[in-house]
């Protein structure tokens, strides 16, 4: 029963077979292979026009060298107060592109697009001392497991290219918004206005596979020296185009992310019809959050579950009572409905 994270599974078998095709045999380096070329094509395909593709390693990296493409001194990068770029990525975004992130309230895990005005507006781009907007980053799925709708996207969008301003999505989760939508690639991103994106596998069933997506390839250009400069230009980059090769091929990647989706979803009725516990907020990803009692926690944790508490939203302290807990499960392409069953068995117990 691992509901820890997504990033506690393992590789997919397809993924991980070919990667052991590819371990035999000779290819050029620094992703100039045959197969590096034929992934980033892939990568046209899906997205439906053409696209740069830069492989990296890490969702860290992919976001931070993303905003880097972008910057300017004394730059501010706009986002959710509770986006993994501010609070979780030890300040990588800052320091790889020595710009600020400034963050933005938001009901739901979402930038509230009223309040992103406002703050755009408190940073003109004359006002020397202050420095000046440089970019808007949205997280989809969010931090806490809901999902941006398009005419949501849009909203960002617009006040984006309205202060003129790129507009970035951290797509760690990205398969999972999108099959939780219904729609297409192309429909979530460059349709509504996205200009780059962080393309996450790693927490889908890949090894270790992150891409930076530019949709303008004009805005790209500087891209290869970022990528070097931070390290992240791998010599056997192949390992991480097989990587790809394997998951978009016959769309393994959506079938992987309606299957966590679908345990999430098994989840949350469980809960929802529980006696003991309920659901801390409506979601609709492969994340779910939920207020259970500390003694099911207990014995979940004693059968072998693993799960993370997570920190009660300081404006609904009222939402965890004195004998409970907020938790955070996440499903992933390897969960069973067995593991599912089981915790929510600790739940009645």
């Amino acid at each position: 029963m691992f509901f820890a994270s997504d990033n506690w599974a393992g590789a997919h078998r397809s993924i991980a077979e070919r990667l052991l095709q590819e371990s035999t045999g000779f290819a050029a380096a620094y992703g100039t292979s045959d197969l590096d070329r034929r992934v980033e094509a892939r990568f046209a395909e899906i997205f439906e026009r053409d696209v740069s593709v830069f492989f990296v390693a890490t969702g860290t990296a992919a976001n931070s060298l993303s905003l880097a493409s972008v910057q300017r001194p004394g730059g501010i990068t706009f986002c959710h107060s509770e986006a993994h770029v501010i609070e979780d990525e030890c300040g990588a975004p800052d320091f790889f592109s020595q710009a600020r992130l400034a963050a933005v309230e938001g009901d739901a895990g979402k930038i509230d697009p009223a309040g992103l005005v406002k703050r755009i507006a408190g940073f003109p781009e004359n006002a020397v001392h202050h420095g000046r907007a440089t970019a808007v980053t949205i997280t989809q799925a969010t931090e806490i497991g809901t999902v941006y709708s398009l005419d949501e996207i849009d909203a960002i969008s617009a006040i984006a290219k309205a202060n003129k301003l790129p507009l970035h999505m951290d797509g760690a989760r990205f398969a999972n918004a999108l099959v939780a939508l219904g729609a297409t690639p192309a429909e979530m991103t460059w349709k509504r206005g996205v200009d780059i994106l962080s393309f996450g596998g790693t927490k889908n069933g890949c090894w270790c596979a992150e891409a930076i997506v530019f949709f303008n390839p004009e805005q790209a250009k500087e891209m290869p020296f970022i990528r070097k400069r931070a390290a992240q230009l791998f010599s056997k980059s192949r390992f991480i185009a097989a990587q790809f090769d394997a998951y978009l091929e016959n769309d393994l990647w959506l079938g992987l992310a309606r299957h966590a989706n679908a345990m999430a979803d098994r989840m949350r009725a469980g809960i929802g019809a529980s006696n003991s516990a309920r659901l801390a907020w409506p979601t609709t990803s492969n994340e779910v959050f939920a207020v259970i009692p500390k003694a099911a926690a207990k014995t979940a944790e004693d059968k072998g579950a693993k799960f993370y508490e997570w920190p009660v939203p300081a404006a609904r302290p009222e939402l965890v009572g004195a004998d409970e807990t907020l938790i955070r499960l996440v499903t992933s392409f390897a969960t069973e409905a067995a593991d599912v069953d089981g915790f929510l068995a600790c739940l009645a117990s």
